[in-house]
């Protein structure tokens, strides 16, 4: 039973109001097939008494009397006729969330800036010759399920979802990734900074280019001793902060992405020319590495 605070609810209140009827309700929760008169005596008061706090709880149909044949003739037996009660108040504390995901394919990036050694792969073999970074712009890019770079970055775009009443709350990205190096190394450090609508939320210091087992979806056609996979990293913005796998990264907040005012959402990876570990960026998407997924995005808000 839903409640509000308005009249029309006013007879559940008033029959909650009471202790013997309180008495009534809590027995009948623990006994069923009662009648009138056993609930009388268990709870030592008059049939009167009984009827007329047991009309309340009829009027307010929190009970249910049905008539059943018994020993003596019949009975009226009663029952609880519900099992919860929810209030809902004028005024929501909390509003109501809604969500948004996207899958971007790792192709269908909208801008790049790439310097050797860089290339792309689809599933079935390479995209256009390898070191040279014209080919990022090869149509057959939109296939790529692997790229990699040693220095620039990659930009994604999604359309902004967010009506004008829209309140941005939470911004998940997730993405696998590992650095750079030519054939592979696991030990191979870089760092790698993550941008929202140009702003920069923070730097991870990816640990390595791995190679030391074949990754689970990598294909057959692929070298051992190439990059294999990576390691799948979950980047949350929201109120307070941005954090990478729950650990915090920055303290930039949703606020300061400027979602409200953007008709798309980009997401930019870059590996910086000063950066004190240059060791390039490697995007593993759903039929490469170990996770079958592209780069994933949820996006969380309020009305």
């Amino acid at each position: 039973m839903e409640l509000k605070t308005d009249e029309q609810s006013l007879p559940v209140y008033e029959a909650l109001a009471n202790k013997t009827r309180l008495d009534i309700i809590n027995l009948l929760s623990e006994e069923s097939n009662l009648n009138l008169s056993q609930i009388a005596t268990k709870l030592n008061l008059s049939n009167p008494m009984i009827t007329k706090h047991m009309k309340k709880l009829l009027d307010a149909r929190l009970v249910k009397i049905e008539k059943k044949a018994g020993i003596s003739g019949i009975q009226k037996i009663v029952s609880l006729n519900i099992e919860e009660i929810r209030i809902l108040f004028p005024k929501k504390l909390f509003p109501d969330f809604f969500s948004y995901s996207s899958s971007i394919g790792i192709g269908l990036y909208t801008d790049y800036y790439v310097l050797p050694t860089c290339g792309l792969v689809s599933p079935t073999g390479k995209i256009g010759i390898f070191d040279q970074p014209k080919y990022f712009s090869d149509n057959e890019r939109i296939n790529a399920s692997m790229l990699w770079f040693s220095e620039g970055f990659i930009e994604y775009k999604i359309p902004n979802p967010l009506g004008e009443d829209d309140n941005p709350e939470v911004l998940e990205i997730s993405t696998e990734i590992s650095s750079e190096f030519v054939f592979s190394n696991n030990n191979w450090p870089s760092d790698v900074t993550f941008l929202i609508n140009d702003v920069e939320i923070g730097t991870y210091t990816i640990p390595g280019n791995y190679s030391d087992v074949r990754g689970l979806l990598t294909p057959d056609w692929w070298d051992d001793v190439l990059s294999q996979y990576g390691l799948l990293k979950r980047i949350g913005i929201n109120r307070y902060n941005t954090s990478i796998d729950g650990e915090v990264l920055s303290d930039k907040t949703i606020a300061d992405l400027n979602l409200k005012s953007s008709p798309t959402i980009s997401l930019k990876f870059l590996i910086k020319h000063d950066a004190k570990h240059r060791g390039g960026l490697t995007i593993f998407g759903e039929s490469f590495g170990n996770h079958p997924q592209n780069i994933g995005i949820n996006l969380y808000y309020s009305n």
